[in-house]
Parts: structure tokens; C-alpha cells; sequence
């Protein structure tokens, strides 16, 4: 499958001029905007310890507050690691959005802006992770493998419903995390400048989503409501799943067998999916049978 040149949309228009607009005013680069020589202090946490997947489990009983502050750190370079890699994979498919475009308008312009912002984003995860100094772990082959295949498949729908499924998921966990004053302030702000440059990533997205729903075939968005499923039941645990376990001496499948089963994690999916679930049903990319994938991932009860 290719994209599909889109047809003018006065509304999409409008929006991407608009953000244009903010994205001149309210741009930021990384590496001014951050203290990155700032020391870390030994007790703070790196992630709020209530979305950490061991919370509340027999294993976190059984730790120290230290032990507890180096799990949030492992679990914050996993969060940052996943989204390098996804914003990485968010370049090439806008890439190829472009290409399929008849010229360049307000949409295609922004665009770019985003693919710019997407790629300060990944070096300022990059240079967070050398300050977290935790083992790097590839993204899983079951994603990294498939997706220059599957990139195929990628049209208009899927390729922004894509994007909000990574971009609502992370922007949850980021807005409560940058306001947490128990963490350390590099994490919080980081946090803090993606979150303002990922809200016109958003707004985009749910644009160009709504625009690309409203002008598809019933076989077309049927097809996407399945693809859009199936590719959340992949990528979405992969996110919110980190296999770090054994770097902090603990047994990886106990570890795994508690997170999994963790009520208190289960609960923090259904609350960092509850927008992207509500949007996605409202422009009728979930009906009943893709419910099963969504359960799969996490973010639906």
C-alpha cells in the first residue's frame, strides 16, 4: 500500500498554519534550554514511584529506598530509549507522508517544523541517557525487525494514529513526571520542554487523523482500525514493559511475572491510555472486535 496524496482541507490547513505560528514562538533547542552539567542528587527519584511497574509488589516491599530510586532510573533510560527509537520511526513515515504530497503547502511545512523538533528531541534523550548512565538495550526484534516491512502499510491513518498512540501514552507519564518536585530536575525538564513541543505534535496529529477518517473507504478505515490495533498490542509494551530486571541483580521472570501482574501498573495503563482511547473511539478508529488488541496492550479494561 502507498499513501494517498491528500485532498485540500481547509480545517488541516488552518491547524498546521496556526502551529507554525507557535512553533516560531515557542520553539527550544536542548542544548541551551537544559542544565545537562547539573549533579545528580544521590536520593531523588528519576520517575514517580508510583508508575514504576514494581510498585506495590512483594519485590518493592522487599527494597530499600536506594534500591527503589536505581529501579526508577532503569525504568526512566527504558522510557527514553523507547522514545528515541519511535521518534526515529515517526521521521521516516513523515518522510514518506511528504513525498506522497503534491507540493508544499501549510501542511507539508509543518511537517517538516515537527521532523526538526523530532530530531532535537532524539539527541536530548541521547544526551539524557549518557547522564543515566544504564545499560542500552535495543528496541525489541519483534518491533525493529518488521518495520521497514510493515512501514508499507503505513497510509495516512495509521501513520498518525500511530503517532498519537507514542506521543498521548508519553505525554501522560511526562506531564505528571515534570511536575513532580521528588524527581531529579534534569528528568523534570526534559520532560518539561517535550511536553511543550509534543502538544503541536498532537493537535497536528489528531487533525490530519480526523481529515484522513472523514475521506476513507468503509474497507479502508476497517482495514486501519485493525492495523492501528495490532500495531498498539506490539509497540505499546514495549514502551511500558522495560526487561531491565537483571541489571538491578533481581530474577527477570519473578520480576516480570510480578510487573505484569501488578495491579497498581494495570491501573497506571488504562490512566496514561484514557485519552487516546477516548479520541481514537470518538473518530471511530476502535469498534468491538479491535477491543481484544487494545485489552492486549493495556490501555483498555
Amino acid at each position: 500500500m502507498t499513501h494517498q496524496a491528500p485532498h485540500p482541507s481547509p480545517h488541516c490547513d488552518a491547524v498546521a498554519r496556526r502551529l507554525l505560528t507557535a512553533s516560531a514562538v515557542r520553539s527550544y533547542d536542548p542544548r541551551t534550554e537544559i542544565d545537562w552539567d547539573a549533579p545528580l542528587a544521590p536520593d531523588l527519584w528519576f520517575w514517580p514511584p508510583e508508575r514504576l511497574t514494581l510498585y506495590g509488589t512483594p519485590l518493592w516491599d522487599r527494597m530499600d529506598h536506594r534500591q527503589r530510586v536505581t529501579l526508577s532510573r532503569h525504568e526512566a533510560a527504558h522510557m527514553v530509549r523507547m522514545a528515541q527509537w519511535f521518534e526515529l520511526a515517526t521521521i521516516r513515515l513523515f518522510a514518506r507522508y511528504l513525498m506522497a504530497r503534491d507540493g508544499l503547502d501549510a501542511r507539508a511545512f509543518y511537517a517538516l517544523t515537527e521532523m526538526g523538533d523530532e530530531t532535537r528531541h532524539i539527541t536530548m534523550f541521547g544526551r539524557l541517557l549518557d547522564r543515566l548512565d544504564c545499560r542500552i538495550h535495543p528496541m525489541p526484534a519483534h518491533i525493529r525487525l518488521p518495520f521497514p516491512l510493515a512501514a508499507a502499510c503505513f497510509q495516512d491513518i495509521t501513520l498518525f494514529a500511530s503517532a498519537l498512540i507514542f506521543e498521548e501514552v508519553l505525554d501522560r507519564y511526562q506531564r505528571e513526571a515534570m511536575r513532580d518536585e521528588r524527581l531529579q530536575p534534569l528528568v523534570r525538564s526534559v520532560c518539561r520542554l517535550h511536553v511543550s513541543e509534543e502538544a503541536r505534535h498532537v493537535s497536528f496529529a489528531r487533525a490530519e487523523l480526523c481529515d484522513a477518517v472523514r475521506r476513507a473507504s468503509r474497507g479502508h478505515l476497517a482495514f486501519n482500525r485493525s492495523f492501528t490495533a495490532l500495531l498498539a498490542s506490539y509497540t505499546v509494551p514495549a514502551l511500558v514493559h522495560p526487561d531491565r530486571f537483571g541489571d538491578l541483580g533481581l530474577d527477570p521472570r519473578q520480576a516480570r511475572h510480578q510487573a505484569r501482574h501488578n495491579p497498581h501498573h494495570r491501573d497506571t495503563l488504562l490512566w496514561a491510555g484514557e485519552k487516546l482511547i477516548a479520541f481514537l473511539t470518538e473518530v471511530d478508529l476502535i469498534k468491538g472486535p479491535q477491543h481484544p488488541l487494545w485489552r492486549h496492550c493495556g490501555l483498555m479494561a
